[in-house]
């Protein structure tokens, strides 16, 4: 089936670039303007409503008429001197205020299918510092946090309050939310851009190195950033179809993957097509892309159905954040896979023998080269590499012992936002910035009791390492209240978190009014529910993506050792992974641990695109020993052969993964997934996985009978081992 779909995309090669061109520009405006639609940066919207900072935002939205996207700035007044505020200052940034807070901002037109963020903002008093030299105020602006439409109406707002200030001879600061955001952004764009630029730059650089070629340089990329376009275009479009929520950073992560995994892919069928116009020099350029194209189609359908399959149990999860993330990088993989069925299959018979133009050393190959003596060293000493492999593996997975998940958010450049935060910290309780709320409800159907409300404000702030609470707001018909909680350590810090899970919430449920239910909800309160979430999805996820990856090999491989030999080696990878992370960031760095998604989501691309490698070398190996040969030439040969294909696709995908160690919030991500990968392609790929399989021999696709294998005559280690010295170095592509 997948040689036949390769063969028509040959045969109607430009109605399949056609297709697809209309597809990437129609798909491509699409899922460009209509993203910020489906994404959501509130992690606590992702959680089911059985958990207490969840029960808290339904309250908000039901009881109080608070919009679920509202983002909370908070705005720094002071004398322009330094000095004490006077009550004619305090009256001024009171009128000010009121100016703001009636005062509609006009957004620029939106794009065809973007968002209208026009508004008028709530401005509301805060906190007066003790010292008297700054007031705060509370500014609320809705919208999605991450869509630049929504960042220039806060700029218009920002802009507009610092001149009415100005004004009456006051300064402005501004902090927390959106203001965060907009100033990490600008912060960190030229370094994103630089980095982004320099991924694209290795990734050409790596092609050319390989195949001496433009075309075989561009082409992929050129092809690679359509195709993005139309996974981006068709998720964003089963999110609106199935009314789901994507998570804010679900969009970066999928351009990244499509970027990684098309190169890559395109690669297997690259390499794959020189080797055969080589064999075949008389043979049409058409006909060698079909049959180059249907050799791997099995191994790049197999390499993508395993991440798609991966990605999918995170369908399972608890935490929402997860599971709209699995769903999502699962279509767009999907997407990719197709295009490397057609797409790929029409640019190489389009171009042909053109694809290595200007190079014409690619018609030839050299003798003796670093992978054809890297397959003839393992298949000769499987014992010393598989340890070697093996003791590398042990020591960077002994990093893991004493991992720690960390919920800290990783800090960035500083900006004006975290000045004005630290300015705020010195003179109020940490939390001043970033405020907790409790909400209680009545389950009785009576409106609540205002002095027993009282009585839980007064209980809440009594518990040590709470700063202050503020006055206890009802409802209109009485039946909830609210009342704001600071605390008096950083709401991002795990004290934070475990005064909120623990004293807090404890306080909450002893003096709760009879007949009512309260919860808290804030930045501590969510993070100490999704690790909750988190430790209950870890224990479900793994063992089901285990299971599916491998059920994929065995259908794959059709074996029953093959499989389990892939997957111990992709085991010792991802544990290795995780143990060079942690030593990096958790002991090198003195972080306290590691970022709480990392081991999932490490798991997952670590163990599902390293699988590509394994596949593609697994199934070469297994195409080699189908010939009349010893196994431990079986062997050689696909080093040979695959090891150029394996060292630059995973040097590609490991740079795709690097640019994201560029922002903050990414980098341990990004590190540790390159890492990953590289470990997948230089060391378990081409040396583990083929020494296992020297050492294993036939025996490595039990239980079927190896077509190279002489019915009734088994061969002894010892005469595969002599067929392995009398091996001669093979040549080796360039």
């Amino acid at each position: 089936m997948l040689r036949g779909i390769t063969s028509f995309a040959v045969r109607h090669r430009w109605k399949t670039l056609l297709v697809w061109v209309v597809l990437g520009a129609a798909l491509t405006v699409v899922g460009q303007t209509m993203m910020y639609s489906v994404t959501n940066a509130e992690s606590g919207d992702f959680l089911p409503d059985s958990y207490d900072s969840a029960a808290a935002l339904r309250i908000a939205e039901r009881e109080f008429g608070e919009k679920p996207d509202s983002n909370a700035v908070t705005l720094l007044a002071a004398r322009e001197d330094g000095e004490r505020l006077t009550r004619a200052d305090q009256r001024r940034i009171e009128e000010t205020a009121d100016r703001l807070g009636s005062r509609r901002i006009e957004a620029d037109k939106p794009e065809p299918f973007g968002t209208d963020y026009a508004q008028t903002p709530r401005v509301s008093p805060a906190s007066l510092s003790p010292d008297r030299t700054f007031q705060l105020l509370t500014v609320s602006l809705h919208g999605n946090l991450n869509d630049p439409a929504l960042h220039e109406v806060y700029k218009k707002f920002r802009d507009s309050a610092r001149k009415d200030f100005a004004r009456a001879g006051l300064r402005t600061g501004f902090t927390g939310g959106i203001a965060d955001t907009v100033d990490s952004l600008e912060a960190n764009e030229s370094t994103q851009n630089a980095v982004h630029m320099l991924t694209l730059g290795l990734i050409v650089l790596l092609n050319v190195l390989a195949f001496r070629s433009i075309l075989a340089a561009l082409v992929p990329l050129v092809a690679v950033t359509v195709v993005g376009g139309v996974g981006l275009g068709a998720v964003v479009g089963m999110a609106k179809l199935f009314d789901i929520q994507l998570d804010a950073s679900t969009p970066s992560l999928i351009g990244v993957v499509l970027l990684g995994i098309g190169i890559d892919y395109f690669l297997f069928q690259l390499f794959r097509f020189r080797e055969l116009l080589r064999a075949r020099p008389g043979q049409p350029a058409r006909a060698t892309a079909a049959e180059a194209s249907g050799r791997v189609s099995g191994a790049v359908a197999s390499a993508a159905l395993t991440i798609v399959a991966a990605f999918a149990t995170l369908g399972l999860a608890g935490f929402g954040q997860f599971r709209v993330l699995g769903p999502a990088i699962a279509v767009a993989v999907l997407v990719m896979l197709l295009a490397s069925l057609t797409l790929m299959p029409a640019l190489l018979s389009l171009f042909g023998r053109a694809m290595f133009w200007p190079s014409r050393s690619w018609k030839r190959e050299r003798g003796g080269g670093p992978s054809a003596r890297l397959g003839l060293a393992v298949s000769r000493r499987p014992v010393r590499y598989a340890c070697g492999a093996l003791a590398l593996m042990g020591v960077l997975a002994a990093g893991v012992t004493g991992v720690k998940m960390s919920y800290d958010q990783p800090e960035g450049k500083e900006t004006a936002a975290s000045r004005v935060s630290d300015e705020i910290a010195r003179s109020l309780p940490a939390g001043a910035t970033d405020p907790h709320t409790v909400y209680v409800r009545s389950t009785s159907g009576r409106a609540l009791d205002r002095g027993a409300v009282r009585d839980l404000a007064d209980a809440v702030g009594g518990v040590d390492g709470v700063g202050k609470v503020g006055r206890p707001a009802l409802s209109e018909d009485g039946s909830a209240a609210r009342f704001p909680v600071v605390l008096g350590v950083g709401s991002e810090s795990q004290r934070a978190r475990d005064l909120v899970s623990g004293p807090v919430r404890s306080a909450l449920a002893r003096h709760a009014p009879e007949g009512a239910e309260a919860h808290i909800t804030g930045t501590a309160a969510v993070f100490a529910d999704i690790s909750t979430a988190v430790e209950k999805d870890l224990r479900l996820v793994f063992p089901v993506a285990a299971g599916l990856i491998g059920l994929i090999l065995l259908l794959l491989l059709r074996s029953l050792v093959a499989p389990l030999v892939l997957m111990a080696v992709i085991g010792c990878g991802f544990v290795a992974t995780l143990g060079a992370a942690t030593l990096v960031f958790q002991h090198t760095l003195d972080r306290p641990g590691v970022s709480f998604t990392l081991p999932l989501v490490l798991f997952l691309f670590v163990v599902a695109l390293g699988t590509d490698y394994n596949i593609l070398i697994s199934d070469r190996i297994r195409e080699e020993m189908a010939g009349p040969v010893p196994a431990r030439r079986a062997v050689a040969e696909a080093v040979r052969h695959t090891a150029p294909t394996i060292a630059t696709a995973g040097l590609v995908l490991a740079g795709s993964f690097g640019a994201l160690v560029a922002d903050p919030q990414t980098q341990e991500l990004g590190f540790s997934t390159g890492l990953g990968i590289l470990l997948s392609a230089l060391v378990l790929a081409t040396v583990l996985a083929p020494a296992l399989a020297a050492l294993l021999g036939r025996a490595l696709w039990w239980p079927r009978r190896p077509r190279g294998a002489h019915p009734g005559h088994r061969r002894g280690p010892e005469h595969e081992a002599a067929d392995g010295d009398r091996t001669r170095a093979p040549a080796v592509s360039p």
